[in-house]
This record gives C-alpha cells, sequence and structure tokens, in this order.
C-alpha cells in the first residue's frame, strides 16, 4: 500500500482517478481489476474509491478531507481550521495517517509542534508565527494536552526537540505535565523530559520557557543546559557528567557554567564516552558563535579530530551548514575556525 506524499496535490489525486479510469475503459485488465476490487461500475466515483482504498482510506471523501487537513496546518489557516473542525471535531484527535513522511501516524497537535522546525524538509517558508494559534484551537477542540497513553512522547517533549516555544507556552497554559517521559523505546531521548530534549537537542528557547514554568533539573548535565549549576557542581562531580555538562553549556551559550566547569577541571577538549559528543565540535556544528569564540578563548584545541569521523569542529561547522538555516551563524563560526585548523 503506497502512502501520500507528504505535500500531495488533491488535482494530481483527480487525474490519477481518472487516468486509472480511462484505463480500465480502454482495456487495461490492471486498471479495470484495481476499479473492480471497490466496485462493479467502471465510473469515475469508483476510480477515486479505488485510488482512496490503495492510499489506506476507506472513501475519496475521507481523502480529500486528509489532504485539506494537512494542507491547512501546513498554512496555519485558522478559518479553515475552525470549519474543519465545526464539520469534523474529530479531524482535532484522529492520526493523521498514510503519510510517507510519518509512516508509524502523528497526531495532530505533534505534527503542528513540530511544524516549525520541518518546514525547510516540506518545502514551506519559514514559520515564524502561526503554530501556537492551531495548537491552541486544536487543544480547545479535544485534542489531548498530553497525547493518549499509548503515544511514545508527549506533545510537550514533541515542541520541545523540534524547538518551537510558542507551542510549548500553549500546551503548558492547557496543563501540560511538565514532568512527563517519554517512553523507554521512544525515538530522540528514551526515557527523557521535555526539559532533556530541549536540553541534548539545543532547543534553548523552550528550554528556558521549561524552566520558568516550572519543570525540574535533574542532573548537573540539565542544570549546565539551563545555565545555573549552583547546588549541582561540587569536588564529587564526576568526570563524564562534568564532561558533558561543558558540552550542554557550549550548545546553549552559557558561558558563565562553561567558566565553572572549566574552574572544576573539567577537560576542555575532552571526548564524552556516552554520546561521543566534545564541547567545541557541537557549537561549531550547531552554529554558537559565542561558545566558539570563548572556548577558543579558553584554549580549546580547534584541531581535534572526532574519533568516529576523523572530522575537525571546522568540519562538522561545514557539514551543518549545508542545511543550516542559520547559515550567518555558521559563517562566523568558518570564519573563527579556518585560520585555525589544519588541513589536509
Amino acid at each position: 500500500m503506497p502512502d501520500l506524499p507528504a505535500r500531495p496535490d488533491l488535482g494530481q489525486l483527480r487525474h490519477q482517478a481518472k487516468d486509472l479510469l480511462s484505463a480500465a475503459r480502454g482495456g487495461d485488465a490492471e486498471a479495470l481489476g484495481r476499479i473492480q476490487r471497490v466496485s462493479a461500475r467502471v465510473i469515475l466515483a469508483s476510480a477515486q474509491l479505488a485510488i482512496a482504498r490503495e492510499y489506506g482510506f476507506s472513501s475519496w471523501p475521507a481523502l480529500k478531507l486528509e489532504v485539506e487537513r494537512r494542507e491547512i496546518l501546513n498554512r496555519r489557516e485558522l478559518r479553515g481550521l475552525e470549519r474543519l473542525l465545526a464539520e469534523d471535531p474529530a479531524v482535532a484527535v484522529r492520526r493523521m495517517e498514510h503519510w510517507c513522511d510519518h509512516p508509524r501516524g502523528v497526531p495532530p497537535l505533534g505534527y503542528v509542534a513540530m511544524l516549525r522546525f520541518d518546514a525547510p524538509r516540506l518545502g514551506l517558508p519559514p514559520i515564524r508565527s502561526g503554530t501556537a494559534a492551531v495548537a491552541r484551537a486544536l487543544v480547545e477542540a479535544g485534542a489531548p494536552v498530553n497525547g493518549e497513553p499509548w503515544e511514545k512522547e508527549t506533545p510537550l517533549i514533541t515542541a520541545a526537540s523540534y524547538g518551537d516555544a510558542e507551542v510549548a507556552r500553549v500546551l503548558i497554559a492547557a496543563g501540560a505535565d511538565l514532568d512527563a517521559r517519554a517512553a523507554p523505546d521512544a525515538g530522540g531521548v528514551p526515557g527523557g523530559t521535555a526539559l532533556l530534549h530541549a536540553a541534548v537537542f539545543g532547543m534553548t528557547e523552550v528550554l528556558d520557557v521549561l524552566v520558568a514554568a516550572g519543570a525540574r533539573v535533574q542532573s548537573l548535565e540539565e542544570a549546565a543546559a539551563a545555565g545555573d549549576v549552583g547546588g549541582w557542581l561540587d569536588g564529587d562531580s564526576p568526570l563524564q557528567a562534568r564532561i558533558r555538562a561543558l558540552v550542554m553549556a557550549a550548545d546553549h551559550e552559557r558561558l558563565g557554567v562553561s567558566d565553572a566547569l572549566l574552574q572544576a577541571g573539567t577537560p576542555i577538549d575532552a571526548n564524552d564516552e556516552q554520546w561521543g559528543r566534545q564541547a567545541l565540535r557541537v557549537a561549531a556544528q550547531n552554529g554558537r558563535v559565542a561558545s566558539v569564540m570563548h572556548l577558543l578563548e579558553r584554549g580549546a584545541d580547534p584541531t581535534v579530530r572526532d574519533p568516529e569521523r576523523d572530522w575537525t569542529a571546522l568540519d562538522w561547522c561545514r557539514e551543518a551548514r549545508r542545511g543550516a538555516t542559520d547559515r550567518p551563524a555558521h559563517d562566523q563560526v568558518e570564519t573563527l575556525l579556518r585560520p585555525l585548523t589544519a588541513t589536509r
């Protein structure tokens, strides 16, 4: 069974049905068989039903509605969504299924939480507004703010992973569980809270929203990402925890925390043994200009190569720049690192 493309064209789907009908009427046995699997009548409605069933939908109107729903969500078209919700309130809850980019299905609220991050992949213009209003409309229409029990992560964890602070604020205002954890077999950070997801994926704005709302910091690494290691950093802090914390501080540009960790004896160029991350490399990869400058001033070695790919921080910066939305930041990082990095 095929899945719908990420950006389907309803007109193209109509053409598929018309082409199928034309082929069946022209004597194409395979086309005729496809139609006859759903109806004895070789007419356009039957061809449309055949197309819908082949994509996993019960009817042509169901397929049409799903395509329309996704288009409205992509455009953050609040009035269009309100119209759909008035006609069918289940639009707020029913999983979005049979999509090539979400083969396991995705709840509409989770889809909206990912949309700002996914816009470049979907060929959409950069999204700077509109996701909050759409998320609020879905919640008000009955979308469960903490998701369904069987889902591997809550919408707030999704918003944290994908960096939509506006959606996170809507969910928090609606009573989202700040400390809910992802399933042990979830993608991203298995078993992690929204705060930990925001920390790991470098989503500083969401992280700040979560901390301000009262999300609990539960480790030195999370404290470093949040910008305050008071009460967490002491002489008994394990070396690897401090190295991971330094990476977090660099990624979130918590420069004072970086200094506190370095003053505590954390080696500036060390690799984290758990994830293989290193402070300068992560800062360069993610375009954290202030952290790159700060680490270089404190003696970070830009020629250190990672053990897996044998790449320097400059190599990681250049690789990330190809898909980055904030290319000027990566350009600044490259300007800093290029004259200091041995090439071969």
